[in-house]
């Protein structure tokens, strides 16, 4: 060979390792996680903020690329031929396409791929500096190529840049955690409550209340003693106060209000007026965001509130440890009646109060029925049923087998749930 043979093929080889360069550079800069290069960025590194300006301009990085893994490797493929040719004659154009194809494919497209795949981020940062480099020496060309692509797609109607994407924000989040958890990065704990403060600003307050059927109240008309008792009996610290009529709530007493003024009365009931010690109730719609009213909370330091709807009849109720619930799951104390109402079976069904909410149950069973139409697991039977199912009578939807146990009056007060095949994980 002489000298001209050896420079043709020092420039394939340069070439060939400029592609390398490009399509690793191409796969690391659009698989890397934005959300870990921006924290990296705010931590100081000069290269992540490099990374990020790039990633702002994605039209622009994508078509700098491409255009110069393009020009390498047209330019190999072509210096490949004129050597071959020489070579080996005609022949040479066939042997010249096997020979650089095979070299493309496999050390200059699959293996850069599959390395920068492996490790996105370090990648991005190394090639961070060349890449703004090559984007800005190209940036001339790249305007006008992108300038004839717009117009060209314009011909069919399509306008670049003006569609929306299908996900959310916060769908895009949710569906990331789902698959950090199915891949084992995040346990089901924290997963749970990711989805739950993602879920707070579509969840509305009657979806997390307590049913005015499962208040506990108390009658403020009552001799003090039976109010003292009642309270006494509480297993909570705040209680609504009635008057005349259950519907007629005029206040929430707070436990620690009537001990005071039991003891500044030297224990004689008599002189309490329980009304008087009550505060104001505070009373919110049913259709209120759960973000609003953990916000509406801490404006106005009251840990609960009446929930009412359009009719202003009191519905139920409402604490700041039911949004936190949602979060993190069910809070317990040393008062709390450890009765979830959910009790799996040894024949793989679950017998489950009809009160228990079916958020909860998809929580703790990991299942996947839906809580759009109701609230609770017996409302969902019913949405269903479109009746008010008898005792003994079963239906079978979403994958699940559901068998009416106890009823009270027009009420579901325990079912029978039994999964007719494994259910997908949430």
């Amino acid at each position: 060979m002489d000298a001209q043979d050896w420079l043709a093929l020092l420039a394939i080889l340069l070439c060939l390792l400029l592609s390398f360069f490009f399509s690793g550079s191409e796969t690391a800069l659009t698989a890397l996680s934005r959300a870990r290069m921006l924290r990296m960025e705010k931590g100081g590194n000069p290269r992540a903020r490099i990374v990020n300006q790039l990633i702002e301009s994605r039209e622009r990085l994508i078509g700098g690329i491409l255009l110069g893994n393009n020009l390498v490797n047209i330019a190999a493929s072509s210096l490949a031929t004129g050597l071959l040719l020489v070579w080996f004659g005609p022949v040479g154009v066939v042997y010249a396409t096997i020979a650089m194809t095979a070299i493309v494919v496999v050390f200059t497209e699959v293996l850069p791929k599959t390395i920068a795949i492996n490790a996105p981020e370090r990648i991005a940062l190394l090639v961070s500096r060349p890449i703004r480099f090559v984007v800005t020496i190209l940036g001339p060309v790249l305007i006008w190529i992108e300038r004839f692509v717009r117009l060209l797609l314009a011909q069919f109607g399509m306008r670049v840049g003006e569609s929306q994407p299908i996900l959310a924000a916060r769908e895009e989040l949710r569906g990331a955690v789902d698959l950090l958890h199915r891949e084992g990065g995040v346990e089901k704990h924290d997963r749970d409550m990711m989805g739950g403060v993602l879920d707070l600003r579509e969840l509305e307050v009657s979806d997390v209340m307590i049913h005015r059927t499962e208040m506990i109240t108390v009658c403020a008309d009552d001799r003090p003693e039976i109010v003292l008792k009642a309270v006494l009996d509480a297993p909570v610290t705040r209680i609504p106060l009635w008057s005349r009529t259950p519907d007629n709530f005029v206040g929430i007493l707070h436990v620690r209000d009537l001990l005071v003024a039991l003891q500044e009365a030297g224990g004689n009931l008599a002189k309490i007026d329980v009304v008087s010690l009550a505060r104001p109730p505070w009373f919110v719609p049913t259709v209120r965001s759960l973000t609003e009213q953990l916000k509406a909370f801490r404006r106005r330091r009251t840990p609960l509130a009446l929930v009412v709807d359009e009719y202003g009849e009191v519905m139920g109720l409402v604490t700041l440890e039911d949004i936190i619930e949602e979060i993190v799951g069910d809070i317990t104390d040393e008062h709390d009646v450890n009765l979830p109402g959910v009790w799996p079976q040894p024949d793989g069904s679950v017998h489950v109060e009809g009160s228990v909410p079916i958020r909860d149950l998809n929580r703790a069973m990991e299942w996947n029925l839906p809580d759009e139409q109701a609230t609770t697991i017996a409302g969902l039977v019913i949405h269903e049923a479109r009746s008010i199912p008898d005792v003994g009578q079963t239906f079978t939807f979403y994958g699940f087998r559901f068998g009416v146990l106890m009823k009270d009056r027009n009420r579901i007060t325990s079912l029978r749930i039994t999964p007719l095949s494994r259910p997908p994980s949430r």
